[in-house]
């Protein structure tokens, strides 16, 4: 019988210096939810398919299922919780899925803004067909994409003329 072993993962969450104790076998996704209580990183496929645990991790985005706890030791880790300005208020990109109807039953969203918010802080501008191929490591079942769409590229708009 093999013993279990644990490692000391530091890094910053949210913005926040963090230090926990992990199994070496969890993945980030079981880190973030059961250790900080993250429920916007969500449990779907756990093979990295269906990108509803996105977070960004240094600024890139990853699937937090097959990302092990231990290789966020000494990283920057943004959840959707980050988003949320000081009084409880959405980002831009929050309030656009609401505004264009891009959110039906949730399960998904999390991690899909989380990679609309690495394409729209690249400050570049994309085509729908390059925002589609972007987005493309999402899986969803009631909304058909088309308003999700939507509502990064009017995003994507905005930002771009405010500079």
């Amino acid at each position: 019988m093999s013993e279990i072993q644990y490692k000391l993962v530091r890094c910053t969450i949210n913005g926040e210096k963090r230090e926990t104790m992990v199994d070496v076998r969890a993945s980030l996704t079981d880190m973030l939810r059961n250790d900080y209580r993250l429920t916007s990183v969500k449990k779907g496929c756990e093979v990295g398919e269906c990108g509803a645990c996105n977070v960004i991790i240094d600024g890139e985005c990853f699937n937090s299922c097959i990302y092990l706890a231990v290789w966020a030791d000494g990283k920057e880790i943004r959840t959707l919780e980050s988003l949320m300005g000081p009084d409880g208020e959405l980002s831009d990109i929050q309030q656009a899925f609401i505004d264009e109807t891009a959110v039906q039953c949730g399960f998904c969203t999390p991690g899909v803004i989380m990679s609309a918010v690495e394409i729209l802080e690249s400050g570049k501008e994309y085509t729908r067909d390059e925002l589609r191929k972007l987005l493309s490591g999402h899986l969803c079942r009631c909304t058909g994409y088309e308003n999700i769409l939507n509502a990064v590229e009017k995003t994507m708009h905005k930002r771009l003329e405010g500079r």
